[in-house]
């Protein structure tokens, strides 16, 4: 069967559907895993490739159930299908803990000889040996069963935790005022309720816009606050908690702490090499940093003469204020130009014409109105189908991401994945462009893997420190002029001017070390609270923050209750910043330019379409020719005047 040839996935028309959707197709992919194990046992005289074959289809129900679920349990209008959806996969992440905790079932592969294996088989054949041991199925009998106990409690404990974030939404009131500097259009679509008040809400829509614009600073530590309180207190004892799961699991497991465990698989190697990463990432952006600091706190100081100190809520209305005064870089100009309507077809034309892809608007029934589907076409070949899901409503997962959902594997199954969005409808800001182009960059990268013959290899299935540096890549599109032209204009129809974008990059340059040390607060964090485990989260964290940084956070609040990425990331946040450091290296290979066909094709080959099937580092030296340097990410982050 050829690729163009594989059916996508029917969704249900109606309610009692999606009922019947959430439910009754995890329980018959688990009941094929359950299938596929009894096989397996059965099989003494099976070959070592027919076990592969037999536990890559066990793994390709797995990935469909669980990614099925794991959307439908952040975006379905409906809770009770959320609520479904988010039983199966606590069931689904349950039976792929215990799977490695079974004997019978590793005994098949440690018994497997690998002679006859081609590379890629021998390779998933490591990976499941090394899952297996990591899984904790070789240890005795009473550790054994505790380690399946914490790792479904971790699951338990990470879906609670999410569950609150997304269903945190705060809202706050202030006075018609309290809305000077923001733009016209966002005034006029947040009308004056009865008590004479204005709300604004915790979502990217309202937040963003006030940090930005909001001249009164009332107005952005009230909302800035209610945001960093999201899912607090109810998510103070399940952090405090999975913490602790996670620290006696991977004692049991052998590991050092959480760290080392999460990064056995990953680029970096280890746990201890986090917090010698970070200090290169300090030391890197720390002179630059106090520097731009100092141009932060004069600029309060115009507006609030007796100001001590830059706070988080502060810190993206005076960039935006100095980039306008010094840069004369307008955001509000900037958006402009920026209509959505506009935004979503260009992102389209733009990685269609990089990747040579077509996408062909596909009028079938999703899980809400918002959403718009796409067959992802070359020629007459049907690579993939993605659907986006790019407006926030009630229930929905608050911030940006892509979720995989249904995994690509080489005639037997077409990639599916979802972009779940906040954006606004009508003007976007130009970071929500950058954010477009780093979400979809995932999008894409899961659609052009999606054609390896084992699910373990298809899609993002890189190590996890890798997995952002080619959106971190596809951003750079959205700062380039001539991409930028082709798809922008303004109320009159006049597209974005090259000067004007030409001031908007050499603007970006300033605050670029401030918001390292910004991702250095989050790194320290998430791996602080995962290896110190401190009996005071909430100063703990607070004093993460405010060491790593001088612009601060704002004294007494519970930010790491809503910090989503402590449960996917765990002590890792740091991988932003290396996938980083990859992704200003691999720009050096667009040097003929960003639209050049012969790079991008190299670029589709080497680095996207191989998905897992190969290490990152022999990804990025194939593309490079050569291993990728920190040079790179050092000029980025502090350019030459």
């Amino acid at each position: 069967m050829t690729a163009d040839a594989l059916e996508p996935l029917s969704f249900p028309i109606d309610a009692a559907g999606w009922e019947r959707f959430s439910d009754e197709r995890p329980r018959a992919r688990l009941a094929a895993v359950q299938d596929v194990d009894a096989r397996l046992k059965d099989g003494v005289a099976l070959s070592a490739i027919e076990r592969l074959e037999l536990w890559n289809d066990a793994d390709i129900a797995l990935a469909e159930a669980l990614s099925e679920a794991n959307l439908l349990s952040e975006a379905h209008p409906d809770p009770t299908v959320r609520a479904t959806a988010e039983s199966h996969v606590q069931v689904m992440e349950a039976l792929s803990s215990a799977r490695l905790l079974d004997r019978d079932l590793w005994r098949v592969f440690a018994d497997a000889a690998a002679d006859g294996l081609d590379d890629e088989a021998a390779r998933l054949l490591a990976h499941v040996l090394r899952d297996f041991r990591r899984g904790g199925v070789d240890l005795e009998d009473a550790t054994r069963e505790r380690v399946r106990i914490l790792t479904e409690r971790d699951t338990e404990l990470s879906l609670t935790f999410s569950r609150n974030i997304r269903e945190g939404r705060r809202e706050v009131k202030v006075a018609p005022e309290g809305l000077a500097g923001l733009p016209q259009d966002f005034i006029d679509s947040h009308p004056v309720g009865d008590d004479g008040l204005v709300t604004l809400t915790t979502e990217y829509t309202d937040l963003m816009p006030v940090r930005e614009y909001a001249s009164a600073r009332t107005t952005r530590d009230a909302l800035t606050s209610a945001y960093n309180e999201l899912a607090w207190p109810e998510n103070h004892q399940v952090l405090a908690e999975l913490l602790e799961v996670r620290a006696e699991r991977a004692r049991l497991l052998g590991f050092s702490d959480w760290a080392d465990y999460e990064t056995e698989t990953r680029m970096i190697g280890s746990g201890a090499a986090i917090p010698e990463f970070l200090a290169r990432l300090d030391a890197a952006s720390a002179e630059a940093a106090a520097a731009e600091f100092v141009r932060l706190q004069e600029r309060l100081r115009r507006e609030v003469p007796d100001a001590e100190t830059v706070t988080i809520a502060d810190f993206w209305y005076l960039l935006s204020g100095l980039k306008h005064e010094d840069y004369d870089v307008d955001p509000q100009l900037v958006r402009s130009y920026l209509p959505f309507d506009r935004v979503l077809p260009g992102v389209l034309d733009v990685t269609g014409r990089l990747l040579d892809l077509e996408y062909v608007p596909i009028a079938e029934s999703t899980w809400h109105a918002d959403v718009r589907s796409y067959d992802v076409m070359r020629g007459e070949v049907r690579l993939g189908r993605i659907h986006l899901d790019l407006h926030p409503r009630d229930g929905k997962f608050n911030h940006a991401a892509c979720f995989p959902l249904a995994p690509g594997i080489r005639d037997r199954s077409l990639p599916e994945a979802v972009l779940l969005c906040n954006f606004s409808r009508g003007l976007l800001e130009h970071d929500e462009v950058v954010t477009f182009f780093h979400e979809f960059g995932h999008l894409v990268h899961d659609i052009l893997a999606g054609r390896q013959r084992w699910a373990r290899f298809s899609g993002v299935a890189t190590e996890w420190d890798f997995v952002e540096a080619p959106s971190q890549l596809l951003e750079e599109w959205a700062w380039d002029a001539d991409v930028l032209r082709s798809f922008t204009a303004n109320a009159a129809g006049e597209p974005i001017p090259a000067e004007l974008v030409a001031k908007m990059r050499t603007a970006d340059a300033f605050g670029r070390a401030l918001e390292v040390r910004r991702q250095l607060g989050h790194s320290n964090v998430s791996y602080h609270l995962h290896v110190d485990r401190p009996a005071d989260l909430q100063a703990a964290t607070e004093g993460w923050y405010a060491r790593t940084s001088p612009v601060q956070p704002l004294p007494g609040l519970h930010p790491y209750a809503g910090f989503g990425h402590l449960t996917g990331y765990g002590a890792c946040y740091y991988t932003y910043q290396w996938s980083l450091v990859i992704a200003r290296d691999l720009l050096s290979g667009f040097g003929a330019g960003l639209m050049d066909p012969e790079s991008a094709e190299r670029y589709r080959r080497e680095i996207l379409e191989p998905g897992g099937s190969r290490d990152a580092r022999d990804l990025v030296a194939a593309f490079l020719g050569r291993d990728y340097s920190f040079e790179a990410y050092r000029e980025w982050l502090t350019p030459r005047a």
